[in-house]
């Protein structure tokens, strides 16, 4: 049994990371109020602007001016990984970068040969992996998780859009974890590029759509905006997640410093009660050993 000052001084580093955690809780549980405000909010309007984009591609789908409805067979694949800059937060980083690994070993494999599959990092974390294995890194952005707004993903979306259209990439596929709550979070993969229509979305087929003022503007207009909201939905949604994957982990941390604290607390106590037993012997003994 360790001796009683190793025990004391482990209780203090226990109870120092105790505090540590319970802070981290804190501050998360802070930080999640406030990104959940903002998913909660902008989901509605996300979600109707993706209704009014998909009406719009039920009706021009197969005409040549919506360029961002290609049919061909993809060979170009850009994949759009979404983690954070912290760790202390589970599993929230190690799913999304399995799964990114996954696509380009597996679904992806024969493009990933011929070198054809490159990411998009948002997030240190996925960027120093991504980079540290050899893969094929564009680019990354690891500073707009910083201080998060739409106008600061702009220009990532912009990129994406433009050489996609420059034909540089023919699918753009992102890859992030979806807030659903503290302790819940949704892998996500979802095609961003070419637009594709939710087998389970319904329409009525006998709307006559007017279109005001033109097809060739909504394609050029309303398309890009909706895909911009689309990039800073699945960045807010990650940010979200990421608070709350981080209050869980601290949460359970805390809740196993008390309980080894207790632990230590006990085995400090025996440890101390068999220290006083035996100088009690000792005394007795040397009594005894006095009276003869």
């Amino acid at each position: 049994m360790a001796n009683l000052k190793e025990i004391r001084t482990r209780i203090t580093s226990v109870k120092s990371t105790k505090q540590i955690t319970s802070a981290m809780k804190m501050v998360s549980a802070a930080k999640l109020k406030k990104a959940q405000d903002a998913v909660i909010n902008l989901r509605p309007y996300a979600g109707k602007l993706h209704q009014i984009l998909f009406h719009i591609n039920k009706t021009i789908d197969q005409e040549e001016e919506n360029i961002y409805c290609r049919n061909e067979i993809p060979e170009r694949i850009l994949i759009v990984s979404i983690t954070s800059n912290k760790g202390l937060c589970g599993a929230f980083n190690a799913n999304v970068i399995k799964q990114v690994t996954t696509l380009i070993n597996d679904d992806y494999s024969s493009e990933n040969k011929a070198g054809n599959v490159s990411i998009f990092s948002i997030g240190k974390k996925g960027s120093e992996f991504f980079h540290s294995k050899g893969y094929q890194l564009l680019g990354f952005n690891n500073h707009i998780l910083d201080n998060l707004n739409f106008e600061i993903t702009v220009p990532i979306s912009e990129d994406i859009l433009r050489r996609y259209l420059k034909k540089e990439f023919d699918k753009v596929i992102l890859v992030y974890n979806k807030f659903k709550n503290a302790a819940v979070q949704i892998l996500s993969v979802v095609q961003y590029l070419p637009i594709e229509i939710p087998t389970d979305f319904k329409t009525d087929e006998s709307f006559d759509y007017i279109f005001e003022p033109t097809k060739e503007y909504i394609v050029k207009e309303l398309i890009p905006k909706s895909l911009k909201i689309q990039l800073y939905e699945a960045v807010l949604e990650s940010v979200a997640a990421e608070h709350g994957a981080r209050m869980t982990a601290m949460h359970k941390a805390t809740d196993n410093a008390t309980g080894l604290i207790k632990e230590l607390q006990l085995h400090y106590n025996k440890a101390r009660q068999a220290a006083i037993t035996n100088e009690i012997l000792e005394i007795v003994g040397g009594a005894e050993a006095l009276k003869k």
